[in-house]
């Protein structure tokens, strides 16, 4: 909506228009999954009737962006007048053998090639495997979603039986989209109205002082902690290089069972038994490379939700920041997961994240030119090595069009000189880690997936 309900469009937020002013050209802001699914003999005209019927329930993928002149406020959603499912859904071919490689291979390619901003920014990418299996590669921005809403937004085109009735398309027509002239007026009218906003906010929390004092020590003494790991550079190691636009894709598969065993025996969280198999997967890898890696500790980024569970199935971004350590250069598992323990607890006490939301829902009042310049810094930051994403998924299975989706594999974007990042989904028992590297900087890639799984084994004797 625009102002007072005056316009057909919805204005993006400052953390989700943050993904667009972060984007370069090196740097691509989409996420994705590469999904396999049994194949029940769907045809492209099925599957494409399926997607389209399920549009409805995410209208922003029939939307495109459009810009408000001279940079004055966030671009806004609208419809696009020439929408075509097929420009979004394609059909492709594996080489072959036509395996798992040779389907991460396309993943990698895929996922070096931005999405076209003129259009919706999403894409499907339909191909066959073999033992009677299909696969579907999504690429979506991360201005459209996030990992936690992300989830839910899957399951749009996920149904929970496989005998689910089939959804009708409905009769859409695009609304008009508004005149440059309307978007600059709009959003100078919202820019002097908007402060009234934030008192009003401070007037209804104000309703119940303590709370407010609880919360505004936490984000005070967040924000002290979110802005010290700001200013810390990183680590360098051999994988500390500005990216380029190529990348590579490996995968990890691992059981649910097992991690939580190795969780209940170290009295930690799942995420815990995460960070420490990702340390040792890079540990190996940098090893392998023959860094001088002893008493090593890198710095991951780690998105946490600060998505309120009443808000489960909306749209958009609510996903705030930690700064976790990984001790890479510790060679035993135990000690290295008690590390990880205690930093991950002391991290939630610092109230990090919550210092790092704070600043995101300040930012909703700087005005867009600042706050594109500050994506921009953002994305040339040192004070990571690395993003890791973990995923809660489903424990039970999911079908489309009657096939029951097997597995899932994430994917998030890499920036600056961090030139891996690990996304993790958790479905139907099964840990499914996504790996993404820069092209020429890692393409020993499959090192640190190996390294993973042996982190695992390391914990878990049989």
């Amino acid at each position: 909506m625009g102002v007072h309900g005056m316009s057909n469009y919805e204005r993006l937020s400052a953390q989700d228009a943050s993904f667009l002013y972060v984007e370069s050209p090196v740097a691509h802001m989409h996420v994705g999954s590469l999904a396999i699914f049994e194949d029940t003999g769907q045809t492209e005209e099925e599957i494409l009737r399926h997607v389209e019927s399920r549009l409805k329930y995410v209208p922003r993928f029939r939307k495109k962006l459009r810009w408000v002149p001279f940079g004055m406020d966030h671009p806004v959603w609208v419809d696009d007048p020439h929408f075509d499912i097929r420009f979004h859904v394609r059909f492709t071919g594996l080489p072959k053998p036509g395996g798992e490689r040779e389907a991460m291979r396309l993943m990698g390619r895929v996922m070096s090639i931005p999405l076209d901003r003129q259009r919706p920014l999403w894409e499907f990418w339909v191909f066959d495997l073999p033992k009677k299996r299909k696969a579907i590669i999504q690429k979506t921005h991360h201005c459209l979603i996030d990992g936690v809403s992300g989830v839910d937004l899957g399951t749009v085109l996920l149904d929970m039986n496989p005998d689910a009735p089939r959804t009708e398309i409905d009769k859409w027509t695009p609304d008009p989209f508004p005149s440059k002239a309307v978007l600059l007026r709009e959003s100078l009218a919202e820019r002097f109205t908007q402060p009234a906003g934030l008192v009003r906010t401070l007037r209804e929390a104000a309703r119940t002082p303590r709370e407010l004092l609880q919360r505004t020590g936490d984000v005070a003494k967040g924000v002290v902690a979110f802005g010290k790991s700001s200013f810390e550079r990183a680590p360098k190691t051999s994988l500390s290089a500005p990216i380029g636009p190529h990348r590579r894709f490996d995968i990890v598969r691992a059981d649910l069972a097992t991690v939580k065993r190795v969780k209940n025996e170290f009295g930690c969280t799942v995420n815990d038994v995460v960070l420490t198999m990702v340390a040792g997967g890079i540990g190996k890898l940098l090893r392998s490379r023959g860094d001088a890696i002893d008493d090593l500790v890198l710095k991951a980024m780690v998105p946490v939700s600060v998505r309120d569970p009443s808000r489960r199935m909306t749209y958009g971004n609510m996903v705030s920041m930690m700064a976790a350590e990984l001790p890479v250069g510790e060679d035993d598992p135990r000690r290295r997961i008690d590390f990880i323990r205690q930093r991950m607890a002391g991290l939630k006490e610092s109230k990090q994240a919550i210092g790092a939301d704070f600043w995101v829902k300040m930012s909703e009042y700087a005005p867009a030119t600042v706050l594109s310049l500050a994506g921009r810094a953002a994305a040339l930051q040192r004070m990571v090595n690395m993003v890791v994403t973990n995923i809660p998924g489903p424990q039970f299975p999911l079908y489309m069009c009657g096939g029951r989706m097997i597995e899932a594999f994430p994917c998030v974007p890499i920036l600056g000189t961090a030139t891996v990042g690990v996304a993790v989904l958790s479905y139907c028992g099964q840990l499914s880690f996504g790996l993404t590297g820069d092209y020429d900087i890692v393409p020993d890639l499959k090192a640190m997936a190996d390294g993973i799984s042996e982190a695992l084994d390391e914990l878990s004797p049989a």
